[in-house]
């Protein structure tokens, strides 16, 4: 993996770069989907124009099995997609889909039950590392323990302490030089113990590093904590921001440095209906209800400023029609015109950076 800087705003942090892996290169700073079980809901590779894909681990693990994927050619064969992709660590799900106490965390490993049929399991960074090499992606992650952002500084340094040594075990364990490791910092609300965490992850030299995300708190505090990370990390390697979508959330990010981004978001909300739009604003977090009666005979596009196959082929009115009618059609009608926001978004923000006008596109999405 190479990662080459090519352009650095005057006024922020944002800056633009090329990141090579050996399936292609990424343009940043990028948004990336989540295909969660090696599939993005709804669409197939053909209809996706996204530079890069992210795969649970999780959810591949537990369905068809690494084994399979890997006997298959990796998940590039198995899925039929030729561009870069990324595999998270399947931390995050074993924690976030256990709420019911299921899960025990050891000094070695971490036990849990299966979503799917409560079937005993159990994660050690060795394992993550060697499911996500069977899986075959460009940039991998090392396995830690996501703690809730609020949870107590006590419990954080319990748990900063242990996963350290799961960053050199994964480091360790981590044998495909196809393949990039990126290293990974969390440490809650607390400033000292984000520093501490970026400096330490920093010493192991990763080629590249993600952040935990801050879920369901106040911005503010979650761009602190995204700040404070990010000012002890090196500054001439990819920053990937876990888990964050939302528009004020990514010029946020965008802001300070960070140069990739994954979230369900956006293909999530498509399937209930929410439509990402350029002519919605902040109070509405860019987006709106398309299942709403005062869409029902409504002969604009989704977006009049789009010029995705949806908008170019379809009205408010017919996409009422199919989730009134509980057509599949919707789904991914949807989904490809919100994909394609998010594209053009992330494509306005390079433009903006290379022609030192972030602060001004900003201002214009955040009016």
């Amino acid at each position: 993996m190479k990662f080459k800087i090519t352009a650095q705003d005057k006024k922020t942090s944002a800056r633009t770069a090329i990141l090579s892996t050996p399936h292609g290169t990424i343009h940043t700073p990028e948004f990336v989907p989540v295909a969660t079980q090696a599939s993005l809901k709804s669409l197939t590779p053909a209809q996706l124009n996204n530079q890069i894909l992210m795969i649970n681990t999780y959810h591949c693990y537990l369905r068809p099995g690494a084994d399979i994927i890997k006997k298959l050619g990796g998940l590039h064969k198995f899925m039929s997609w030729n561009r870069p992709l990324m595999t998270d660590s399947g931390g995050f799900q074993v924690f976030s889909l256990n709420n019911n106490g299921n899960v025990k965390i050891t000094e070695d490993k971490v036990t849990f039950r299966s979503h799917i049929d409560q079937s005993k399991h159990e994660f050690t960074p060795e394992k993550s590392v060697a499911i996500q090499e069977k899986l075959g992606a460009d940039i991998i992650f090392a396995f830690d323990e996501c703690t809730p952002f609020d949870s107590s500084e006590q419990y954080i340094k319990q748990s900063l302490n242990r996963t350290h040594s799961w960053a050199e075990r994964c480091k360790k364990a981590h044998k495909r030089k196809d393949q990039a490791l990126f290293g990974i910092v969390q440490g809650g609300k607390y400033k000292e113990l984000r520093k501490q965490r970026a400096e330490y992850i920093s010493s192991l030299h990763f080629p590249g590093y993600g952040i935990g995300s801050i879920f369901g708190n106040p911005k503010i505090e979650s761009a602190e904590a995204l700040k404070w990370s990010l000012e002890a990390l090196p500054y001439k390697t990819p920053k990937h921001f876990l888990g964050i979508g939302a528009v004020d959330d990514l010029f946020t990010g965008v802001e300070l440095g960070v140069d990739l981004f994954d979230c369900v978001l956006p293909t999530r909300l498509a399937r209930v209906g929410y439509i990402f739009s350029s002519e919605c604003h902040k109070k509405t977090k860019w987006r709106y209800r398309v299942t709403k009666n005062a869409f029902k005979s409504d002969r604009k596009p989704l977006d009049k400023k789009c010029s995705c196959y949806t908008c170019t082929n379809f009205t408010r009115a017919y996409l009422y029609h199919l989730f009134k009618a509980n057509e599949l059609t919707a789904y991914s009608l949807a989904t490809i015109h919100n994909l394609a926001f998010f594209n053009d978004l992330m494509k306005s923000m390079r433009e903006a950076i290379e022609g030192d006008s972030f602060t001004k596109l900003k201002k214009k999405w955040m009016r």
